[in-house]
């Protein structure tokens, strides 16, 4: 009788079932799809259950009401259906934020995307002949036009370019790489664990900090397929430390008849040293010096789409081409647009003035001054009244793993707001698009290098929208 009493009196059975949620919220949300309003209802409902029965049926556990359970409902359907990922606003001053994607694609490339995916294309027909065409054979030419290297290979990005070279070149053998190169690449992804994946042996020499060429020739021996080299593309050891050149390292390897791969991590196919850049990113240099392959990512320095580039020997190449893992890395018809018409800009001279990352590394300050300025009086005109907007000079990171400790002059806009910053921030997130600050000191701080042409007005809008609200 008790455990009836029980039964009835359970407050789970006031939980509406997921059907009459549903109808009740699409009559109220009629933007919202039906799938997104279902799987949001029986996610919010269902924990609801869970944590109730978690607590042993406690009084103090109280259930959502009406109100709340729509409101929750509604709001997990919102970022159920909401596409992903979506268009944000960079104002980090980052060029290169990995959260955001890296490089935002030219609008060229973004065209040869747009009419490639239309269609159907030449993707591996050779309209000459009408027989199956390779896939990257366009592609390849220009990286050789572009590098003078004898060959060239891209798959879907630089950990499977790695992945593919060690598998092909070294599986079942040994790799020599220095303990100071034993990268952790993001992600938790990390050099020695792709390296396994890839099957070869890896033999670490040196110490930490420093590496010397006679680490390597002592632990050559039989076994030994080649030497890795890895760009510390997130970090830089400063103090005591010593490293082994690309030029020295290819020098002992010569001495033994082995290759030399580079993982360069961040390469760019412009020589951008009389720029400030350093003259490690450009990646044609690395051949000149002695690798025989050097690999590096695409949507990086070089501004293009996720992609994996190899560059260098024709044997080895070859060999990487007929593996039958490059067909499980290979990149898609829409990557190869991108990457297609992004080097075809680097052989017309204009990638300077036409690729986003490049036009952002290399906007001289006077610009961005008077860019900041022009942002700050239009922000001056929407903020609360006691929050001051302030112009001044400021530093800024490459990001993506690349060009670890270089830094770049930039000019930022600040807000100095009577309320929290990061509240503010917080707010700016949700903003439609949404916009990304740093935030300083108490201040929301918008640095003007990463603003892509118009998107100063978004940013004005979501500024607006958070104050002329009141406080936010």
């Amino acid at each position: 009788m008790d455990s009836n009493a029980q039964v009835k009196t359970d407050p789970r059975r006031a939980l509406p079932s997921v059907e009459r949620l549903v109808r009740e919220l699409l009559a109220d949300y009629p933007e919202l799809p039906a799938w997104a309003l279902q799987a949001a209802a029986r996610e919010a409902l269902n924990a609801a259950r869970e944590r109730f029965s978690a607590a042993g049926g406690a009084s103090e556990v109280r259930l959502p009401s009406p109100a709340e359970l729509t409101a929750q409902v509604a709001a997990g359907a919102e970022r159920i259906a909401t596409g992903h990922p979506r268009r944000v606003v960079n104002a980090t001053g980052i060029p290169l934020h990995t959260n955001l994607g890296r490089a935002p694609l030219a609008a060229g490339a973004a065209a040869a995307v747009a009419e490639v995916a239309a269609g159907y294309s030449d993707l591996e027909l050779d309209l000459t002949t009408g027989r199956r065409g390779d896939r990257l054979a366009a592609l390849t030419a220009k990286l050789m036009l572009l590098t003078g290297a004898e060959a060239a290979l891209a798959v879907n990005n630089n950990a499977a370019a790695l992945l593919l070279a060690l598998e092909t070149l070294a599986r079942g053998r040994e790799v020599i790489v220095s303990r100071g190169e034993l990268v952790e690449i993001g992600g938790s992804f990390r050099v020695p664990e792709i390296m396994e994946r890839a099957g070869v042996k890896l033999v670490e020499v040196g110490a930490t900090n420093r590496t010397h060429a006679a680490d390597y020739e002592r632990a050559i021996g039989p076994e030994t397929a080649l030497l890795l080299k890895v760009h510390r593309s997130n970090f830089e050891q400063t103090g005591f430390v010593a490293e082994v050149g690309l030029a020295e390292l290819a020098e002992v390897a010569g001495r033994h008849a082995l290759p030399v791969l580079e993982d360069l991590g961040s390469g760019t196919l412009v020589d951008l040293s009389r720029r400030g850049l350093p003259a490690e990113a450009f990646a044609p240099a690395r051949l000149r010096l002695g690798a025989d392959l050097v690999c590096f990512s695409g949507d990086k320095l070089l501004g293009g789409p996720q992609a994996g580039i190899v560059l260098g020997a024709a044997d080895p190449l070859l060999r990487m081409r007929r593996n039958p893992l490059a067909r499980a890395l290979r990149l898609d018809k829409l990557s190869l647009a991108a990457l297609d018409w992004t080097l075809g800009c680097y052989l017309d001279g204009r990638a300077e003035r036409e690729i986003p990352v490049l036009q952002q590394i290399l906007e001289s300050a006077p610009r961005l001054e008077a860019r900041a300025r022009a942002l700050a009086a239009r922000l001056a005109k929407v903020v609360g009244e006691g929050d001051r907007v302030e112009v001044s000079p400021d530093r800024a990171f490459v990001g993506g793993g690349s060009l670890p400790g270089f830094e770049l002059d930039t000019w930022v806009v600040a807000i100095r707001t009577t309320v929290s910053a990061e509240s503010v921030a917080a707010r700016l997130r949700q903003a439609t698009p949404a916009v990304l600050a740093r935030v300083r000191d108490d201040l929301v701080i918008f640095d003007v290098r990463t603003l892509l042409d118009g998107e100063e007005a978004a940013l004005e809008a979501a500024v607006d929208g958070i104050f002329a609200a009141g406080s936010p």
